[in-house]
C-alpha cells in the first residue's frame, strides 16, 4: 500500500556515512519531533536525479529552511558510500542529510519502490518529495514521470509550506 497524507512513516533503518564509517538511522532518529522536507529520487548520479532534481532542492534549501522545516533529507536505494560521495559531490553547503536505503526497505515499507529492472538498475525508489511532521505525512508529491522533476522538486514543496 503506497503511503498517503495523514499516514504515520514505518519503522524503517537508513544508513547514514560517519567518520567511523556507516551507522544506522532510524525513522525516529531522522523524523520523531522534526518538521522534516524528504526528496526521494531513483538513483544517486543519474541524470535527471543530479542534473534537475538535487540543484532544484540546494536552490531552495535556505528558503525551505526559513519556513519553519528542521531538516531536509535525500533518500535513494543506494549503499552509504555512494551517497556520502554524491552528498560530497553535491551538498556543498551542508543543507541535506543523505539517507541510504540500500535495500530499499523503507522505500517498499512506504509502497514507493520502483522495478527499473529494464534499465538494469534493478529495484529503486519513484521520485516523490514529501513533508514529515513529527513522523507524519502532510504533503506527498509523486512524480508521475521518473525521468522528470515537475512536482516533486524543491520548488514545488517551498510553495505548498
Amino acid at each position: 500500500m503506497t503511503i498517503k497524507v495523514g499516514d504515520r512513516l514505518p519503522e524503517a533503518k537508513f544508513r547514514v556515512m560517519s567518520e567511523e564509517g556507516p551507522q544506522v538511522k532510524t525513522t525516529d532518529d531522522v523524523f520523531k519531533g522534526k518538521k522534516v522536507a524528504v526528496f526521494a529520487v531513483p538513483g544517486a548520479y543519474t541524470g535527471t536525479c543530479h542534473k534537475m532534481h538535487l540543484p532544484s532542492i540546494f536552490l531552495n534549501a535556505y528558503a525551505i529552511k526559513d519556513k519553519g522545516v528542521d531538516a531536509i533529507a535525500i533518500v535513494s536505494v543506494n549503499d552509504a558510500y555512494v551517497m556520502n560521495a554524491w552528498k560530497r559531490d553535491t551538498d556543498l553547503r551542508d543543507e541535506a542529510t543523505f539517507l541510504a536505503d540500500g535495500n530499499a526497505d523503507f522505500t517498499k515499507a512506504i509502497g514507493m519502490e520502483l522495478d527499473a529492472s529494464g534499465n538494469g538498475l534493478g529495484i529503486r525508489s519513484h521520485r516523490y518529495s514529501m513533508l514529515v511532521e513529527d513522523g507524519v505525512v502532510k504533503k506527498l508529491n509523486l512524480e508521475p514521470n521518473p525521468g522528470k522533476v515537475e512536482v516533486s522538486g524543491g520548488d514545488t514543496l517551498l510553495e505548498q509550506l
